[in-house]
């Protein structure tokens, strides 16, 4: 017999918003992680901890900036403070992401994200985006930094990654649930390079606004996607 108990979607229905808010979250995470760590030379440890304790009082987007920001102060303490490198960091990342997947289907069955209903699958989602957003800035300093592609080829290397997760998404030809922890790790590199667009110096090929002045214009332009996106909100959020 179907249970009469309503059940909570506790995840953002994943739509176009949904990707769109993601990068700029993630760009958000890139440029206020590097205010924590350079700007006010806390270093990667502490902030690591200030992330992690604004990570525990967060709600879903709040969480998605904070992941972020949390996965990039990881991945810079693999690298530039136990000196692990960028390869070593992404391996690593991507073994912890993998462990985490397996758990989750192990326990439950089912890798789907939306919706997640009950709490352990919600813990394990959010487990595996800490390591995702990890991984995508480990990748993404990996592609500007180590294999010399720069700001602009580490993000049209993203980009033609996730314009071919849209046309396997479109044409049905891989399955939804690897496509979309795929889109996950790749719009990690893609909003951080955004983010480096806005804070590196000009001669640098960037805009120079400086880690704060990044972070504002980032958390402006998700406030207004996340006021669109509740806007348009179909009347899904409960389920029976």
């Amino acid at each position: 017999m179907q249970s009469s108990i309503p059940t909570v979607n506790k995840i953002a229905e994943v739509t176009a918003l949904f990707w769109m808010i993601k990068i700029v979250a993630t760009t958000l995470g890139e440029t206020f992680g590097d205010f924590f760590s350079q700007t006010l030379d806390l270093g990667y440890v502490i902030g690591l901890g200030i992330t992690g304790a604004m990570l525990l009082t967060a709600l879903f987007w709040a969480a998605i900036a904070g992941t972020t920001t949390f996965g990039t102060e990881i991945s810079d303490l693999l690298d530039r403070t136990l000196h692990v490198g960028y390869i070593g960091g992404s391996l690593i990342l991507a073994a912890g992401l993998a462990l985490t997947l397996i758990v989750w289907y192990r326990r439950e069955g089912s890798l789907e994200v939306d919706p997640i209903t009950q709490g352990r699958a919600e813990i394990l989602f959010w487990v595996a985006v800490v390591f995702s957003n990890a991984l995508g800035t480990a990748f993404g300093d990996f592609l500007v930094d180590v294999a010399g592609l720069g700001y602009g080829g580490a993000a049209l290397v993203c980009t033609a990654v996730i314009a071919l997760v849209l046309v396997l998404h479109y044409t049905r030809a891989m399955n939804e649930i690897a496509l979309f922890w795929i889109a996950f790790i790749f719009t990690r590199p893609f909003g951080a390079t955004f983010g480096d667009l806005l804070t590196k110096p000009i001669a640098k090929g960037g805009l120079d606004l400086g880690t704060l002045n990044a972070s504002i214009v980032s958390l402006v332009l998700i406030s207004g996607l996340i006021g669109l996106s509740w806007r348009n909100m179909p009347e899904r959020s409960v389920a029976r």
